[in-house]
């Protein structure tokens, strides 16, 4: 009787044509273990409901159901529109995950005005990677999973990615009586990097994958950030919301002409240089809101800098890059670079992102004990909590930047990130393109990866950075899957102040040539 559900749900034309009753009829469904590649219990459909917002769908919510009976079931949700255009796209999470991605939403860096993978007629689908966010927690900040093994296998190994991946391409399969065509991963920050881990642990999984602002080498950033932390609780360290303004109003006034015309953006990032003791209070110090104090230029060069630990962990990782000074300090968004209020034992909600993430997950990933505080483990001498760091660096900074897999799969790779992104460092995510061109060479990877930098761009176009970058890399990608057409022109709107950029390949920039400065025929990539 399902089957024949289903079939009314497939429909005859390239369209499906999905009717309320065959909606109805997945609600309660079983979804076989042996559907997944991965070890699960199974799982089953909790409700099937037909919805009306973007365009006509199916939501199906389901749960599946972990080996260990104290984890937590994966949930997930899958969108099966009523128009189908015989493809899938599967959408990564943000922070510690812990909710299910909006199946409805567009990709990273989505432009206004054009429509999102379901609105064309994609099969989406998503989930909470293996577990629930506490209500009363900040949005994606809540690291309390981490103290159960399957759990964090799924989260920060990736499991629940082929997982879901896999129990969502058999609900479409036997919704619409055929497999897609072309199965597509979009993220960033934590989805970026579990849209590369995807591409590298499963090469054949997926077609093409968008990551943004990957936050790859996880444990690494981990580590950076603890040490931030450490050196912003200090006395008298930590720069205050005008002095965040201060520094940076004053790296723009620095670097913003070096592309050849003053717009409030930096697009010559690779070459703009700022030393913070410009800005140094007489004597040094703290003397009011106009100039930083000797600790606090210690403290906003320990972020720009990068950070080395002085021992070996089993990732083989050594360090993180650092942050852009353009980055952290960038007031318009707080709350993802320094924060307002400086890190302490007991984290403020008012502290950067990036502490309370650290402090996260000092208590539940690494000792497992909640009455931990952040300053009590210092990344730099972490004595007994070495052995538990290096275990914790294989799960977390599983990415080896081999993609010939990938590659020979046939997969496309769209990389980007933004300069002045405040959480995740640019110079990680060029780092990481240089060493899968390092693996796979110079021409093979510019068959399969393109990598772009857009100048002014924060995390995720949140708050109001200098550029609100909009482009529509799913287009890009599809030409290049689907017709043998790799991006080239390219071209991100600014959607907040309704200016074009040429969208330049990594490492190249958009330097001013002649013209209207709002329009990227003005501009020209240049290295």
């Amino acid at each position: 009787m399902l089957v024949a559900s289903a079939a009314t749900l497939a429909g005859t034309g390239p369209a499906a044509a999905a009717t309320a009753p065959a909606c109805a009829a997945l609600d309660r469904l079983t979804i076989p273990a042996s559907v997944m590649s991965l070890p699960t219990t199974g799982g089953r459909v909790t409700s099937a409901a037909l919805q009306r917002g973007v365009t006509e769908y199916c939501q199906v919510d389901a749960d599946l159901y972990p080996v260990d009976p104290a984890a937590p079931a994966i949930k997930m949700r899958v969108a099966l529109p009523t128009a189908w255009n015989r493809k899938a796209m599967m959408f990564g999470g943000g922070g510690f995950d812990g909710t299910i991605p909006d199946v409805a939403s567009n990709v990273p860096f989505g432009p206004a005005g054009v429509p999102g993978p379901l609105a064309r007629g994609y099969a989406t689908f998503a989930s909470d990677s293996g577990h629930r966010q506490n209500p009363a927690a900040p949005p994606s900040l809540d690291g309390s999973f981490g103290v159960n093994d399957e759990a964090l296998a799924n989260f920060a190994a990736g499991d629940a990615l082929k997982k879901t991946r896999d129990a969502s391409l058999y609900l479409i399969r036997l919704a619409y009586g055929k497999k897609p065509a072309e199965v597509y991963f979009a993220g960033g920050s934590t989805g970026g990097r579990e849209a590369l881990v995807a591409a590298q642990r499963w090469p054949a999984a997926f077609d093409g994958v968008i990551s943004a602002y990957p936050a790859w080498n996880n444990l690494s950033e981990i580590l950076d950030l603890g040490y931030l932390t450490q050196v912003l609780s200090r006395p008298g360290a930590f720069p205050g919301p005008a002095k965040q303004t201060l520094l940076y109003d004053s790296v723009v006034d620095a670097c913003d002409g070096l592309d050849g015309v003053t717009d409030k953006v930096v697009s010559n990032w690779a070459g703009c240089r700022f030393d913070p003791r410009a800005l140094r209070c007489p004597g040094g110090a703290d003397t009011g809101p106009s100039c930083l104090s000797d600790l606090q230029i210690g403290a906003v060069t320990a972020m720009a800098s990068p950070f080395r630990w002085p021992y070996r962990i089993a990732s083989g990782e050594t360090g993180y890059p650092g942050f852009p000074f353009l980055s952290g300090a960038d007031m318009r968004t707080p709350f993802l670079g320094f924060g307002t209020t400086a890190p302490a034992d007991l984290m403020p909600l008012t502290s950067g992102y990036g502490m309370q993430y650290w402090d996260q997950w000092v208590k539940y990933f690494l000792t497992r004990d909640p009455r931990y505080g952040p300053l009590e483990v210092d990344p730099r001498r972490p004595g007994a909590w070495l052995g538990r760091i290096s275990a914790l660096s294989a799960v977390e900074d599983r990415n080896n930047a081999d993609l010939r897999p990938f590659a020979r799969a046939g997969g496309k790779l769209i990389l980007l990130h933004g300069a002045a992104d405040e959480l995740v460092s640019p110079y990680s995510t060029s780092d990481y393109y240089e060493r899968v061109r390092a693996v796979a060479g110079p021409r093979a990877t510019g068959e399969f990866l393109r990598y772009y930098v857009v100048p002014g761009a924060n995390h995720a176009n949140f708050g109001t950075p200098a550029f609100v970058a909009g482009w529509d890399s799913l287009s890009a990608l599809e030409r290049w899957i689907e017709s043998g057409q790799s991006p080239r022109g390219q071209v991100v709107t600014d959607v907040a102040h309704h200016r074009t950029r040429p969208l330049c390949e990594y490492p190249g920039w958009p330097r001013y040539r002649a013209g209207d400065p709002d329009l990227a025929s003005s501009f020209v990539c240049t290295r």
